[in-house]
């Protein structure tokens, strides 16, 4: 049986996010999966749908002529050493341009992540892509693998390494000197994050992000672009307190709830991909990145 978008229950789809976030083993995931195994859909054929497809789904693949990709290694000395990274610009740029950081989920530099920093090469930024597994021999090829190497990362070391990504682009010699950062789930608290701690940084726009402290607000100068989906309960429970702090510090913001949408809705690699409200956001990112870092 062939499934589509529509035969998934919302109840589906949320077990796989309490799975793609560790909060489920995967033998307890299949076991509960198993309950909407009916009819002809079998749990094989829930999880080979509910799993991404890199093959299918890149947009920009890493040989497109409009493009100068190749990877990099770059110091992280509060993070993890050296980390390697995918830098990628325009092949005819002219003069130096602004720079996007690009922070992956939860999984490592995964193709999806390279994929969308070369979607920031094409509108017309040089963006760099770091690997925060890269001292545990970078992304192993698969997501599974990728979720479990990432949990033995100390977060806020991995945050240092993105925050050593900025100072990299902010210094090279094809960028104006204007760097901001576009992160999805796990890469969206990184974006809020660098926010904080960054007083350079000229743009955040955080995917589905996990929400700073209150009282680390203050300390945000980036304008912010936030980006929600509105059946994402877990993560949205964070904004009204975010949004609060944001408001009572006069902090410059705009935020965004997508309908119907699901956590990672910008994935194209998933079925939680939402095509409109995907395009949407990275059309209103692109846009805010071209004002920001102009």
């Amino acid at each position: 049986m062939q499934l589509k978008k529509e035969d998934i229950k919302q109840e589906i789809f949320d077990l796989y996010d309490d799975y793609a976030h560790n909060r489920l083993e995967r033998r307890d995931f299949m076991q509960k999966l198993s309950a909407y195994a009916v009819g002809g859909i079998t749990v094989t054929s829930l999880m080979s749908f509910l799993m991404p497809d890199y093959h299918g789904a890149i947009q920009v693949k890493a040989n497109d002529p409009r493009l100068q990709s190749e990877y990099v290694n770059y110091p992280s000395p509060k993070g993890g050493g050296t980390i390697k990274a995918l830098l990628s610009r325009p092949a005819n740029a002219k003069g130096k341009l602004g720079g996007i950081v690009v922070v992956h989920e939860n999984r490592g530099l995964n193709p999806y992540i390279e994929d969308v920093a070369r979607r920031a090469a094409v509108a017309g930024f040089i963006s760099i892509a770091p690997d925060a597994l890269t001292p545990l021999g970078g992304y192993p090829g698969n997501d599974d693998e990728g979720r479990t190497l990432q949990s033995k990362r100390n977060r806020d070391e991995m945050l240092e390494d993105f925050i050593a990504a900025f100072e990299y682009l902010k210094n090279h010699k094809d960028c104006n000197g204007k760097v901001g950062v576009v992160g999805f789930c796990f890469g969206g608290w990184i974006a809020n994050m660098m926010a904080v701690r960054i007083p350079g940084l000229a743009a955040a726009v955080p995917f589905y992000g996990g929400q700073p402290a209150a009282q680390d607000v203050a300390a945000i100068k980036a304008p912010l672009l936030i980006h929600y989906a509105a059946l994402d309960t877990r993560v949205n429970e964070g904004w009204p307190a975010y949004e609060a702090a944001l408001k009572a510090d006069k902090k410059e913001y705009t935020a965004y709830m997508y309908p119907d949408a699901n956590h990672g809705f910008h994935n194209d690699t998933t079925p939680r991909y939402d095509k409109a409200a995907a395009e949407l956001a990275w059309k209103r990112t692109v846009e805010f990145f071209a004002d920001k870092l102009k």
